[in-house]
């Protein structure tokens, strides 16, 4: 007959661990779970959730999911005062970019992803040795996400990566014969990485264009890239750098055009920098009978079209889930499929950080920034910035 056993602590429920075990795991709880945390919950959502062969990969390095593009930082260098440039190599996931792209990047902090956008400023990587790009952050002190890209992100850190967008780059084929390039503050970085990409390209020899450069910064301590642009400047016959310091001689109105860039307005033009300024260098240009020479680069999102009430909507299907909803064509799929109770992926929620991809199975879709429509099988949906343009259906 077997003999019971005693204990001076009263038993625990069916399935607990007893008195001696829960005081030992609150003893030892504090000093495993900071250690197997990190370990426990990609496997815990990888058992959790289907996957594809791919998340495996991503699984044991982020840098070889093809699906969920990441990249390493390699290095963080301080600028001026308060900015840094984040070098970074990106895994086989991320598909390039052309001079003067911005890329969506993915931060944890705190256990929450954070997407910012921000312009990169390396040359493209095929012109770029080692296959690294870098992005350079100017802190916003009010801000969550730059002052922690700026100052507490380290080497080997790792970053999700969005695609390369913007239309605000170099020309594909022949170059103008004379360029002019108009910033001011941060508005500098997509220009560097298309001045970085001339640079490369011609390497200071053989036919280049004659490219001027007017930037506008509070002070020389402001200014990015000052002594990398200046060393440049010296080297490149083609290259003239031209700074004006807020602090002592005011702001850049196109009024200064004239003075600094004679021949401003018979040169292929791209701008980038502040609202003011562009909306007035906009006017300057179009006023001039040049307008269609001038290119600008605005650090906001592109707004979302007028609703249109003779545009079609349409029901969307939401495969895996089931769920089937009418669709208005000026509301964004991302908020129908709330509605609806779909569970659904999303960022920014204003186009700029690729959160919200789904996959589309059929059917048209209405980009609601611009009223293209567009939809082939399988084509990635930016669900926060698109509309129903009749019926379709999501693999979500």
């Amino acid at each position: 007959m077997p003999v019971p056993r005693t204990s001076a602590f009263p038993a625990g429920p069916p399935g607990s661990a007893g008195p001696v075990g829960r005081l030992v795991g609150a003893l030892v709880s504090p000093i495993l779970n900071p250690i197997l945390s990190p370990l426990v919950s990609p496997l815990a959502k990888s058992l959790a959730t289907p996957l594809a062969p791919d998340d495996y990969l991503g699984l044991i390095d982020p840098l070889l999911s093809a699906r969920h593009p990441a990249g390493r930082v390699v290095a963080v260098r301080p600028e001026c005062a308060g900015a840094a440039t984040l070098e970074i190599r990106p895994g086989r996931g991320w598909a390039g970019h052309r001079a003067g792209q911005y890329l969506p990047v993915g931060v944890e902090i705190d256990g929450v992803r954070h997407w910012r956008t921000y312009s990169i400023t390396s040359p493209p990587l095929a012109e770029a040795p080692g296959r690294t790009l870098t992005i350079t952050v100017k802190e916003d002190p009010g801000g969550r996400v730059s002052p922690h890209l700026v100052h507490r992100t380290r080497p080997g850190a790792v970053l999700r990566l969005g695609p390369a967008q913007g239309e605000f780059t170099l020309p594909e084929a022949s170059l103008p014969s004379r360029m002019l390039m108009v910033t001011a503050g941060s508005g500098i970085t997509p220009v560097a990485g298309m001045l970085r990409t001339l640079a490369r390209r011609r390497g200071g020899r053989g036919p280049a264009p004659d490219v001027v450069l007017l930037h506008s910064a509070p002070g020389p301590d402001e200014f990015l890239f000052r002594a990398e642009l200046a060393a440049l400047e010296a080297e490149l016959p083609w290259l003239s750098v031209r700074a004006r310091y807020t602090r002592t001689a005011g702001r850049l109105v196109p009024e200064h055009m004239g003075v600094l860039c004679p021949d401003w307005y018979e040169r292929e033009t791209w701008a980038c920098g502040p609202e003011g300024l562009l909306d007035a260098l906009e006017r300057h240009w179009a006023a001039a009978g040049a307008g269609e020479r001038l290119r600008v680069e605005r650090f906001r999102p592109t707004p979302l079209l007028p609703e249109d009430p003779e545009a079609p909507g349409g029901r969307v299907r939401f495969e895996h889930s089931g769920v089937e909803a009418d669709a208005p064509a000026s509301v964004p799929l991302l908020e129908t499929g709330e509605a609806a109770g779909v569970v659904m992926p999303y960022g920014c929620r204003r186009g700029l950080c690729f959160g919200c991809l789904a996959p589309l199975v059929h059917g048209r879709v209405r980009d609601l920034r611009t009223g293209e429509l567009h939809g082939e099988p399988g084509e990635l949906i930016q669900t926060c910035v698109n509309g129903a343009a009749g019926p379709l259906a999501l693999a979500l």
